[in-house]
């Protein structure tokens, strides 16, 4: 069984689950379901990853069916909080189906933090973890938030890799970190294993946001370099000896690439270059193994372990390939793992 595989049979629960969520919001807020369901209608994911934290309690337990309400504030966590990142760009001209910025805005709030700590808070979870999981969402969102801090004001001379895996690990570490741990806590965990489950969302985090640095290029969006983010590969271009120019070339493209068609062509071309991305990818094997070893001392439910680990293992997929320009990489990828759930 894949994790594809398990959304297939579980997509109807997770949709009801959704709309059982969308009622906490009460007769009084129309207006405010009517904006939520919007967003979540217009912010649709191309990879599935809302079963992550049923896969977590069916390693635990057997049964993916009680972490259902988790999967649903997984998909509210991530709908929020690309919505957040695409007003940011937008400089008020976002709009999401039939809602302005202005709506989208409110709404966003809303998916983000109120109404995953309703669904948390609700029959659907004992009463006995309900404080437990709500403090793991506004801890989530601290320490995403501290990271995404981080990475707007992220500068790439002085950039390490080290430092990049900082951002990293609070901007895409914390949400999945969140849901494996709630997950755990869910299926009746001790605080170690909760921990280790913890450790293993943080890690899968790292080399999801790995995998959507390279989308980001084969896509030919560019939205990286447009914006100025400081991005792992980037670093592993700073790095003495990988990248065929010197570092400081690199830094005046990085600035200039926000403006210029041009830099980021070059750029791009630097970026791809072999030994660049030899020192991404063993870094790439490396969190890989990570995860792959969290995975050995959690051990679990034999029908559900293997789906986990194919999960990693298509999260690691290195796809960029030396000397490839955006525009000439086929956007037909093999099926792996993008932003969001």
């Amino acid at each position: 069984m894949s994790y594809l595989d398990l959304h297939r049979r579980m997509a109807a629960g997770i949709e009801a689950e959704t709309d059982k969520a969308l009622g906490l919001l009460g007769p009084s807020a129309p207006a405010v379901r009517t904006a939520v369901s919007a967003l979540l209608a217009d912010r649709t994911f191309t990879y599935p990853l809302s079963v992550l934290p049923l896969l977590v309690h069916a390693a635990e337990t057997g049964d993916p069916e009680p972490a259902l309400p988790l999967a649903v504030v997984h998909q509210l966590w991530w709908t929020s909080a690309c919505c957040l990142d695409d007003l940011a760009d937008s400089q008020g001209a976002y709009t999401a189906g039939d809602l302005d910025d202005s709506e989208a805005l409110l709404a966003t709030v809303i998916a983000g933090t109120p109404l995953p700590l309703l669904v948390v808070g609700s029959d659907s979870v004992p009463e006995a973890l309900r404080g437990t999981l709500a403090a793991e969402i506004v801890r989530c969102w601290v320490d995403a938030t501290e990271g995404q801090l981080r990475d707007l004001a992220g500068q790439a001379e002085g950039a390490t890799r080290d430092s990049v895996t900082e951002v990293y690990l609070g901007k895409s570490g914390a949400p999945f970190g969140m849901v494996t741990a709630m997950a755990a806590t869910l299926a009746g965990a001790d605080a170690t294993r909760v921990g280790r489950w913890r450790r293993f969302g943080e890690v899968f985090g790292i080399l999801w946001q790995l995998f959507n640095d390279q989308d980001d290029i084969l896509t030919g969006r560019n939205e990286d370099l447009r914006n100025g983010t400081v991005t792992y590969l980037l670093a592993c271009a700073l790095d003495d000896g990988a990248a065929p120019v010197p570092a400081g070339r690199i830094t005046a493209l990085h600035t200039a690439a926000q403006g210029s068609a041009d830099a980021r062509t070059e750029l791009t071309g630097v970026l791809l270059d072999a030994g660049v991305l030899r020192r991404f990818e063993a870094d790439v094997d490396a969190f890989r193994g990570q995860a792959h070893r969290l995975l050995d001392e959690l051990g679990g439910h034999e029908g559900y372990v293997p789906a986990l680990r194919d999960l990693v293992d298509r999260a690691s997929q290195v796809l960029l390939r030396p000397a490839a320009r955006p525009e000439t990489v086929s956007a037909a990828r093999p099926e792996t793992v993008s932003t969001g759930g």
